[in-house]
């Protein structure tokens, strides 16, 4: 039986076998691509990566005056009763008093130790964090559906091994039935061929369901409206990039690492509050303005209505002389924060290059590994033939059969496991060195 063959029974297998759904074709890049468009995680953080940006304004920071404008309208209703010295009394009930009043009016601080021009500083640099928040989401979205793509890769083919299990256990029922026949083979040998064949059947059918539940997690990262979609992938196969090099990801971590970027920037957010702390020190200097209407109307009085309107405005300069150390204590709190900053951004270097030489290690033994289990692959598909051949003659026993069977099936596993773990080396070097979008460009 040729291996070719057994392999277009297994694809037809496997297609026969899945919910009939409408099919579409994805590639990584169209995965990644539906999925940043799609994906709640990457819409909330887009959403607040936006507020950061709309907190970025001189107005924000301080740098603009305050106008208002006010305007009233009232009046009062008063019963009056007077009495004279001289004797006699009056009164009038019912006074009905208007007035109304409108005005507009300034306050602008036009200095206060450079608070202002600080706080705007900080408030883009807080726009900067919100960017690269969105960015560290988006990288870690890309390298969870990189993750699911290539393991519903490996799963298929586990699948596919498995369904050419099954046909080789069928095909070693129908020789052993054959044999039983002709009178060759014993009833037990053909009863074993039967549990084997049920022993693979039931791997087989396990596997389907452990690869529809890879496939609802892509659709499900994708944010897909159909979560049981059935959705068939353009690759294959697992493919690795084997030319990674160590000093080359270094340098690229160090300057494009976004966990490293976020410290840097949490760094110049603490020098700038410190700044905005100590600019209270400084005296300060505000303007401000008005204009204001005023109209009264009596019903008792000598006048019967008064009307003024005017401008007003003034400058106003002071400092803080004490507040209960309160100033002195807020900058030594903000000063340890600063130095907690740059020990933040330490730890995460540190995590991140440690994480870096793990991590290629592992990826470098990785490739090792694969190129011996394909050799080994290749011995058991040369074993798994001759086996066939001398079992067909009656030169090789039923439990010596299957003990190359299940060394075949083995090595398929084995390398579809070291593919698999050296492509989550490949994903987590590519994260941590910042290069994680290339995946966007792959077809």
């Amino acid at each position: 039986m040729k291996r070719i063959k057994n392999f277009l029974v297994a694809f037809v297998l496997f297609s026969a076998s899945l919910p009939s759904f409408s099919q579409e074709t994805f590639d990584l890049s169209r995965c990644i691509t539906t999925g940043l468009e799609r994906n709640f995680s990457i819409r909330i953080a887009r959403n607040l990566q936006e507020i950061a940006a709309n907190n970025h304004t001189i107005g924000n920071a301080g740098m603009l005056p305050f106008v208002d404008a006010t305007g009233r309208y009232g009046g009062t209703i008063d019963n009056t009763r007077q009495t004279y010295a001289a004797g006699g009394d009056t009164t009038i009930n019912g006074i009905h008093n208007k007035s109304a009043s409108a005005g507009i009016g300034l306050d602008w601080t036009i200095f206060q130790g450079l608070n202002a021009l600080t706080t705007y500083k900080k408030l883009n640099e807080l726009r900067v964090v919100g960017e690269l928040n969105t960015q560290s989401a988006v990288e870690d979205f890309v390298a969870d559906i990189a993750t699911e793509y290539y393991l519903y890769i490996q799963q298929i083919q586990l699948y596919n091994n498995l369904a050419y299990a099954v046909s080789l256990s069928r095909e070693r029922v129908r020789i052993d039935e054959e044999r039983y026949l002709l009178g060759g083979a014993s009833k037990l040998q053909l009863l074993q061929s039967l549990v084997y064949l049920n022993s693979d059947s039931s791997r087989y059918s396990s596997q389907k369901e452990v690869l529809r539940s890879s496939q609802v997690r892509i659709n499900r990262l994708m944010a897909m409206d159909d979560l049981g979609q059935d959705i068939v992938l353009s690759d294959s196969t697992i493919r690795i990039n084997s030319d990674l090099n160590y000093d080359t990801l270094l340098a690229e971590t160090e300057r494009l690492n976004t966990g490293l970027q976020i410290a840097r920037r949490n760094q110049a957010i603490s020098e700038y509050d410190y700044r905005i702390i100590a600019s209270r020190s400084y005296p300060y200097l505000s303007l401000s303005s008005g204009y204001n209407f005023n109209l009264n109307e009596f019903e008792s009085s000598n006048l019967k209505s008064q009307q003024t309107n005017g401008l007003n405005y003034g400058l106003t300069m002071g400092v803080n002389l004490f507040d209960g150390m309160n100033q002195r204590r807020n900058k030594a709190n903000a000063r340890i924060e600063i130095d907690n900053r740059e020990f933040a951004y330490q730890q995460v270097e540190q995590q991140v290059k440690a994480d870096l030489i793990t991590i290629f290690y592992g990826y470098q033994n990785n490739l090792l590994i694969l190129e011996l289990e394909e050799e080994n692959l290749k011995t058991a598909e040369e074993n798994l033939d001759i086996a066939l051949e001398r079992y067909k003659l009656g030169s090789l026993s039923g439990l010596e059969l299957r003990e190359v069977q299940r060394s075949l099936l083995d090595a398929e596993e084995r390398l579809l496991l070291v593919q698999y773990l050296t492509k989550l080396a490949e994903i987590s070097l590519m994260q941590i060195s910042g290069r994680i979008m290339e995946y966007l460009n792959q077809g």
